[in-house]
């Protein structure tokens, strides 16, 4: 309308989005319904001791034309960290899935490298695509039907969500799997949160329950 001095928008409402809406003195418009074409997404999580039943799960999948991401918080391996990389993972899945053509995606390939093995995805030239969060937002390929996450304690709620939104784009019934022995208390609330709702609105209210707005104003998240 005429005399907006801003207009804010967001995809996932993440919980600083959430706090300015209610703290921010704004005009709130909401789109809660799912595009047209979109397909039913179960969500499962189980334990890295269960990966072999997750192999196998994909596997059926693939064999049936359909195309699988499987996400990890690190690229390589860490010192200081113990968790799953991508470098270590495609190696893994290489052998475990040797059948099928995996392909290796993250932030430190360059431009071309990148856009080359997600246009080989998106053509269905892949079969399984193994990434950090670098296909987080903007992917959208019908075909993929399964979206694994390892170590999925690692990242946030909003996080996961944007991820499980990935699959279920195609009119098939899609799984997003969540791989993950989390210790803490807030980890597993966060991912039987997930399990249990495809409500992006409720998740976000969830994610600013169980860690607050962030800092709104200062320079600590610039």
């Amino acid at each position: 309308g005429e005399g907006t001095d801003i207009l804010l928008m967001t995809a996932t409402p993440i919980p600083r989005t959430l706090a300015l809406a209610y703290f921010g003195d704004l005009d709130v418009s909401t789109i809660d319904e799912l595009p047209k074409g979109r397909g039913e997404v179960e969500t499962l999580w189980t334990t890295p001791a269960r990966f072999g039943a997750v192999l196998d799960f994909m596997r059926r999948e693939l064999q049936a034309g359909r195309q699988a991401y499987v996400i990890a918080p690190l690229i390589e391996a860490s010192e200081k960290v113990d968790f799953e990389n991508a470098l270590a993972l495609y190696e893994r899945l290489r052998t475990a899935l040797s059948e099928f053509r995996v392909g290796l995606l993250h932030g430190r390939l360059p431009g071309k490298e990148k856009d080359a093995v997600m246009q080989a995805f998106v053509r269905g030239e892949l079969d399984v695509l193994v990434a950090t969060t670098v296909v987080e937002v903007g992917v959208d390929v019908p075909n993929a039907t399964v979206m694994v996450i390892v170590d999925a304690e690692r990242f946030g709620l909003s996080q996961l969500h944007q991820l499980r939104g990935r699959v279920g784009r195609g009119a098939a019934k899609s799984t997003c799997i969540l791989v993950s022995d989390a210790r803490t208390e807030i980890a597993r609330e966060r991912l039987r949160t997930l399990v249990e709702t495809r409500d992006g609105f409720l998740l976000a209210e969830k994610d600013l329950e169980l860690r607050g707005p962030g800092d709104l104003f200062g320079v600590r998240q610039s």
